[in-house]
């Protein structure tokens, strides 16, 4: 069934009492017409109130689920990563071009700052990431979106070797480093699945995973997460 739809057949279910009311009040134009009124405003609160709660709800599930939650995992637990791990939930959208063989990753790249040190790393969100048959057996599905946590990782390190340059420690340019590390990583991820068509350009897939894989290695010695600034002055 359409989303659209099903959204708006929602939305009538949840107003039908009001409606009904309405529908009342314009076939019987009597004196107790007022309280009708006023019993149509207030079931059009309640039924605000019960759509405005459910959509909060919905809202919050969309982003994080937190009925099947698990913490974000680290880089260095890249190897247990499955499908088994992607616990998302996705009300709505059941396709991607009309192909039912989907899913989509949250990373992010964490920071915090302390004196003379700094901790980056990158995350990987299990229940802000979805897929939409967790029995699906596509191994390429499942690289292509593991590459999504690569390049994040790959942009953390960069990020930390940019950082572990600096002469002083310096709070702003440290922001600063990151903002931009944060900024070149999202453009990348979008690159990323345009030129690989998601996973279906197999070409463009595994040049990615090369690319990513080399740069990866060259910037091995920054995989830790946290990184001194040796400050002379």
């Amino acid at each position: 069934m359409n989303d659209n739809l099903i959204v708006t057949l929602f939305v009538l279910l949840i107003f039908s009492p009001a409606i009904y009311q309405w529908y009342l009040l314009l076939r019987e134009r009597k004196s107790e017409n007022k309280i009708l009124l006023k019993k149509i405003i207030k079931l059009s609160k309640y039924s605000f109130l019960i759509l405005l709660f459910i959509s909060l709800i919905i809202g919050i599930l969309s982003h994080t689920n937190f009925l099947n939650y698990e913490k974000p995992i680290t880089f260095d637990k890249y190897d247990q990563i499955t499908f088994q791990n992607f616990r998302g939930l996705e009300f709505f959208k059941k396709s991607l071009y009309g192909n039912e063989r989907f899913a989509y990753v949250v990373t992010t790249i964490d920071s915090e700052i302390e004196d003379n040190s700094i901790t980056v790393q990158s995350l990987f969100h299990p229940s802000r990431s979805f897929v939409y048959k967790k029995n699906t057996n596509s191994a390429e599905l499942l690289t292509h979106e593991k590459y999504h946590i690569k390049i994040t990782e790959l942009f953390t390190r960069k990020a930390k070797q940019e950082i572990s340059e600096l002469k002083i420690f310096n709070k702003n340019k440290i922001k600063g480093i990151i903002k931009v590390a944060k900024t070149k990583e999202r453009a990348f991820q979008k690159e990323y699945d345009y030129n690989t068509f998601h996973s279906y350009v197999l070409s463009e897939q595994k040049r990615y995973e090369k690319e990513v894989d080399s740069l990866l290695t060259l910037l091995n010695k920054f995989k830790k997460p946290k990184i001194a600034i040796d400050d002379k002055n």
